[in-house]
């Protein structure tokens, strides 16, 4: 039995993948700065159909149009899949944008309470129970957005709306039970957007401004395939990696792209980050680090309960 599990599990494996999946993620500002000469419903029209072009690709060269059809056969699936669909695409029109105006430390704390966002919906939806040290994790959530609140004068929306938002996708995911691929799903995803990326693009090109795509020569262009392509990948990517790694260590990955994020606002793109806003991160990493607490907790009694 334990040489079967080693053959299923690998994670040096998994590690590798979903590394790669979170560096990835992490990368994108700086790729959106480079095609940063189109609008950003331009880029999230271009982003759903370079994407949705690589997914059939993929799916076609791995002869998995069977598995696309069962799922078009189960109502309450392609529900699961809509609604996340939903919420996806104003996730990547609100990271876009706040990207494209430099707001990038904003997008990284969105992804950092991210997690506190996604156990109070459970709460909400799944009327799940909380630990006492998960209450304390999104005690000091609620404290960070009230300080930050003061810092920008107003509600971190964006950051609020990222959490929310993806939140709401890994909901609808969750619902899915892993009986969708990573790939399929993606693929369901952004083919169910084609339609409104079409009619982003010709409104667009019937617009004073026009299509901006090629405005920029190849490098512009290039780099907006390249960005299309890459918000498939690390989905497959990080798909993978869940296969073969614990869940405490996929929990703990998801940090790297906001901290990259974090690093690049301030390293790269030289975004303000005064003491209040020093302040307000401090809150939300002292809640993550609850959180964290939590899970450590929470793997070692289920290691007890199989040894």
């Amino acid at each position: 039995m334990p040489a079967n599990k080693n053959t299923t599990k690998n994670t040096g494996k998994g590690l590798a993948y979903g590394l790669s999946a979170y560096f990835i993620w992490g990368s994108f500002p700086l790729i959106i700065a480079v095609i940063s000469f189109i609008t950003p419903i331009e880029i999230v029209a271009w982003r759903i159909v370079f994407g949705f072009a690589l997914a059939v690709a993929l799916i076609t060269l791995s002869r998995g149009w069977s598995s696309v059809w069962a799922v078009t056969k189960q109502p309450k699936m392609l529900g699961w899949i809509a609604l996340a669909t939903v919420f996806i695409y104003f996730n990547w029109l609100i990271y876009i944008y706040a990207v494209a105006s430099q707001q990038i430390i904003e997008t990284a704390l969105g992804y950092f309470i991210n997690p506190l966002v996604t156990i109070l919906l459970a709460v909400v939806f799944l009327r799940e129970r909380l630990s006492r040290l998960q209450w304390v994790a999104v005690g000091f959530g609620t404290a960070a957005v009230v300080v930050l609140s003061f810092d920008y004068g107003r509600l971190p929306w964006i950051a609020l709306a990222l959490a929310g938002s993806f939140g709401i996708y890994g909901l609808a995911k969750n619902k899915l039970g892993g009986k969708v691929s990573p790939l399929n799903s993606f693929a369901f995803e952004s083919g169910m957007l084609i339609p409104l990326a079409t009619i982003q693009v010709v409104w667009l090109a019937g617009s004073a401004q026009g299509l901006l795509l090629a405005t920029n020569g190849v490098l512009g262009t290039g780099a907006m395939v390249f960005f299309g392509f890459m918000t498939a990948v690390p989905l497959i990517f990080f798909g993978t990696a869940a296969k073969h790694l614990p869940l405490s260590y996929v929990g703990f990955l998801q940090y790297l792209t906001p901290l990259i994020q974090f690093v690049l606002a301030l390293a790269v793109f030289h975004e303000a980050m005064p003491i209040a806003r020093w302040a307000g991160f401090f809150l939300v990493w002292v809640g993550l680090a609850f959180l964290g607490v939590d899970l450590a907790k929470k793997s070692r009694n289920r290691v007890k309960k199989t040894s």
